[in-house]
């Protein structure tokens, strides 16, 4: 009887001296589940421009009209000019399918982060920065010594305040812009939300906004994934796969 009460108590005062994961599930699924959708849509989406490498703005723009600018390479639709006397293989079909459907699965993907991350406080603990952290002094130093603190230990069990702010950035200001300037280009959008397209400037000013936000999401995550490299690869890899880092490991 003694016996049996001790073990459960010794159980638990092991498991409250075990450090906390650090990444949480939800936020792991999600990271895991938004990298698959974002590859899935860099490349059919780069299939979706070779259809058309040219860009215009405001509502309307085709073949016929002059385009605010053009990505230098041959288009895979024959009427499409681009200088060019040659064409790609269109691979259209196939890659507005996958990039639509894709589109929506990771809407979902996010409102669940979304919908997780409020209810576990995770953006406020793990994300907001701290007032003193944001006064110039502060944060210019921080940037200065990103890389030297992305090295560090602690760095594996918190994010500093450039990781934090670029975070923010890219969850509430970049991915919500891509997802709404890529719904203002569909039709059914259009004219169920025609306000929402025109402050885009119109569906064709929207698709050149999308064009460039998916450029910028894609630039963070080459950084990014630079970033994991220098600061340990293997390790941050671990931490988003099982949740524990390297400390973890050498505290247990």
């Amino acid at each position: 009887m003694a016996d049996s009460a001790w073990v459960p108590a010794r159980v638990s005062a092991m498991a409250d001296d075990s450090p906390a994961p650090r990444h949480r599930a939800f936020v792991r699924v999600t990271h895991w589940l938004t990298a698959a959708c974002f590859f899935a849509l860099l490349v059919s989406g780069f299939e979706i421009v070779i259809s058309h490498p040219r860009f215009y703005w405001g509502e309307t723009g085709n073949d016929l009209t002059p385009p605010l600018f053009q990505i230098p390479i041959p288009a895979s639709r024959a009427l499409v000019p681009t200088g060019y006397g040659y064409v790609l293989p269109d691979q259209n079909g196939w890659s507005r399918a996958l990039h639509f459907q894709t589109a929506w699965a990771l809407m979902f993907t996010g409102l669940f982060y979304l919908i997780a991350g409020l209810l576990t406080n995770h953006f406020a603990k793990n994300l907001l920065p701290a007032k003193a952290d944001l006064a110039l002094p502060a944060l210019a130093a921080a940037i200065s010594g990103h890389l030297r603190i992305a090295r560090s230990s602690v760095a594996e069990r918190s994010y500093n305040v450039v990781q934090r702010l670029t975070y923010l950035v890219v969850i509430f200001v970049l991915f919500p812009l891509t997802i709404w300037s890529g719904l203002a280009m569909s039709p059914a959008f259009t004219s169920a939300f025609h306000s929402a397209v025109t402050l885009l400037g119109g569906r064709q000013a929207a698709r050149t906004i999308h064009f460039f936000l998916s450029l910028a999401l894609l630039l963070f995550v080459v950084v990014h994934l630079a970033m994991i490299s220098i600061a340990g690869f293997r390790s941050r890899m671990r931490a988003m796969i099982t949740g524990r880092t390297s400390a973890d490991s050498e505290h247990t």
